[in-house]
């Protein structure tokens, strides 16, 4: 994990309006040399920020950032999510933000813990897949929560969350966001976002989640060409350049520490009707993979329990607890 120096933090934030600043400038603001200023930008461009220099004007980020501040998420979040929340933290850096707080929770880490990182190194998605996450652009936060009850109790958390997201989705813009079962954020058959929820504890409780969300609002496009899936991001939806990522993340956090404190009384029927709505595969074609073996016909929806139904071309109903599925277009 990695905090910024006190010297990179600032030269950063004087940066983050994306306009040109001479080398001569931001030596003083930050008091130290003009060498000292170069050694302090080389760190910010292994961060991957793409910095551009030009003789007689200075430097400048590729593009403006709008870096996460705590007190703005906090005022932005609901007065009952803040008091929900025990712990905040906010990392430049991280390996994945749901790996610390798995770690936490090993050493009796408090039951709303919250986790944000401009940057994740390891940032996982489904089935182990790699989350690709440039500095200072997207979502990544996880939260820590603590259950009485067992792990089978809580099976249908991700689905409950993701209607959380949706929420605040819906809160900030006109469009129609969906899901993707099981936990997946999407706009028009594309990926914006993910959630991974991971439950450690006995079999008869209590236990705990780490729920985490990634969600993409900007994506440059050095690291779009790595994605290999059908993706967006809020500025592509919008077509706007930016958006207010603590304000979002506030609205986030409000929603969906909502969700989790709720949901040992509400369970998924809470749920289940509005997840039914945002069903993006609902009555479509696609094709489950369930370990070596795959799965084509028509999606049913979801039962009451959160498993996915699938027609078969024989017209049988099988459902699934677990399993990648993709749309199927042929």
């Amino acid at each position: 994990m990695l905090h910024l120096s006190e010297h990179q933090k600032k030269l950063l934030l004087l940066l983050a309006d994306g306009e040109f600043h001479s080398g001569t400038e931001l030596a003083a603001l930050l008091e130290i040399s003009r060498p000292g200023v170069w050694k302090q930008l080389k760190i910010l461009a292994e961060l991957g920020l793409k910095l551009i220099a030009v003789r007689g004007k200075g430097y400048r980020l590729e593009k403006a950032l709008a870096l996460l501040n705590e007190n703005q998420i906090l005022t932005s979040a609901s007065h009952k999510a803040r008091n929900l929340i025990k712990s905040f933290e906010i990392f430049d850096r991280i390996d994945s933000t749901n790996s610390y707080l798995l770690k936490r929770a090993s050493l009796q880490a408090v039951s709303g813990s919250v986790c944000l990182a401009e940057q994740q190194t390891s940032g996982r998605g489904r089935r182990g897949r790699s989350w690709v996450s440039p500095y200072g652009h997207n979502i990544y936060l996880s939260v820590l929560w603590r259950f009485q009850t067992s792990p089978s109790a809580i099976s249908g958390l991700s689905l409950a969350a993701g209607v959380a997201v949706i929420r605040a989705l819906k809160n900030h813009y006109p469009h129609a966001f969906q899901l993707k079962w099981p936990n997946d954020i999407y706009f028009r058959q594309k990926k914006l976002g993910g959630i991974l929820v991971e439950v450690s504890g006995e079999s008869d409780g209590p236990c705990h989640a780490i729920i985490g969300l990634g969600l993409n609002t900007y994506v440059p496009e050095a690291e779009a060409s790595t994605i290999n899936q059908d993706w967006t991001d809020l500025s592509r939806i919008t077509g706007q350049p930016a958006c207010n990522r603590n304000e979002l993340a506030g609205a986030l956090l409000s929603e969906l520490l909502t969700t989790i404190a709720e949901y040992e009384d509400t369970g998924l029927a809470g749920y289940l009707n509005e997840w039914r709505a945002y069903d993006c595969l609902k009555d479509k074609p696609a094709v489950l993979y369930a370990g070596q073996n795959s799965y084509g016909g028509v999606v049913t929806g979801i039962d009451d329990h959160g498993l996915l139904l699938l027609t078969l071309p024989d017209g049988t109903i099988k459902a699934f607890a677990s399993g990648e599925i993709s749309f199927n277009d042929r």
